[in-house]
């Protein structure tokens, strides 16, 4: 099997432009369809790519692996395109209750990325807190929004970039290329690969100006407060299983409100509301390869919350595969899907 002529990107979000950017670096020919949706989940994410997770704080799946990967893919991006995408920016976790302290207590005796900061009484003059604080290290803060506005417009200088939707029925019209799904929740409705377990959620956040709060780290308690330009902030985020559309809601700005008054000692305006759908998966893992019926139709989806660090790490795997037939990584790979797929 040998590379394919020509890769047809649909999709133009985190895991679009890190697949188009190694093609890019192989000197393989492609094309990307895209229109802007100022919505979508890649566009409005808060860009943190956090190494430990949920209450048990424990690593996140295959982190050794995709947090040094997706840090130097960053860097590798960002000078190309003369801008400043990423940079390692702490959470501080702010206790709320004992038994949180006491399990984070626990667990820092045996979590090399998990620590007691040395300066947590200096934050009393910022926050309104009666535990502890914990610290994460290294985390990383992307500028997803910056990011994905200069490698459109790096792809539309150089014709790489077709601004239209693309429908399946196109396929036909593409025999001699490879098309790769890259676009996020829509594809749920694809009938190449709406057999596979989809389970979209729905997140919220606000963006909040915040004057003199030091943006060199994330700030956790009841929510998320995350450097996002200037002095706005990322408020957020919630993971709604259950919803009716994709339009923020009031209980959310009630809730987050609520929460950032009783933590944060500074006043706040909120300046912007939003809301996405997350491709998520039941299985809570990537789909990653080619169709196992339809071989030049492929799918590079479903990263769920974690897109910041998985979009580069199966991105370059998709592409070492379609170049040089590398095997992908057997819990992404989206022939464990196959008998569904070819029903």
């Amino acid at each position: 099997m040998s590379a394919p002529k020509e890769i047809i990107i649909i999709g133009q979000g985190l895991s679009g432009t890190f697949l188009s950017f190694f093609l890019h670096q192989a000197n393989i020919k492609f094309l990307v369809y895209d229109t802007l949706n100022k919505s979508s989940a890649s566009q409005i994410t808060s860009g943190v790519i956090n190494p430990v997770t949920g209450r048990r704080i424990v690593r996140t799946w295959m982190i050794e692996e995709v947090m040094p990967f997706a840090v130097q893919a960053y860097k590798q991006i960002e000078k190309l395109l003369n801008i400043s995408a990423i940079k390692q920016c702490n959470i501080l976790d702010f206790h709320a209750t004992a038994q949180m302290q006491q399990a984070f207590d626990e667990r820092v005796q045996e979590e090399t990325y998990l620590k007691i900061p040395e300066n947590k009484i200096e934050w009393k003059n910022f926050f309104n807190y009666s535990f502890n604080v914990g610290e994460t290290n290294p985390c990383w803060l992307i500028n997803v929004k910056l990011l994905l506005k200069k490698w459109r417009a790096y792809l539309l200088a150089n014709n790489l970039l077709i601004e239209e939707n693309f429908s399946v029925d196109q396929i036909k019209d593409y025999k001699e290329q490879t098309i790769i799904f890259c676009d996020g929740i829509a594809n749920a409705a694809n009938p190449y690969f709406n057999a596979l377990p989809y389970s979209a959620n729905k997140g919220e956040a606000l963006i909040v100006e915040i004057n003199d709060l030091p943006n060199n780290n994330i700030y956790k308690k009841g929510c998320s407060i995350v450097p996002w330009q200037n002095n706005l902030w990322w408020i957020g985020s919630t993971y709604n299983w259950n919803f009716e559309n994709d339009l923020p809601t009031e209980s959310f700005r009630i809730d987050m409100e609520n929460k950032l008054k009783d933590f944060l000692k500074f006043p706040y305006k909120i300046v912007h509301h939003f809301a996405a759908i997350r491709p998520a998966n039941l299985e809570r893992r990537p789909f990653v390869g080619l169709h196992p019926v339809h071989k030049n139709i492929g799918i590079l989806n479903g990263m769920g919350t974690k897109g910041c660090s998985l979009s580069p790490y199966f991105a370059h795997e998709l592409t070492e595969h379609l170049i040089k037939q590398k095997p992908i990584s057997p819990n992404a790979d989206v022939q464990r899907f196959s008998k569904i797929l070819s029903k």
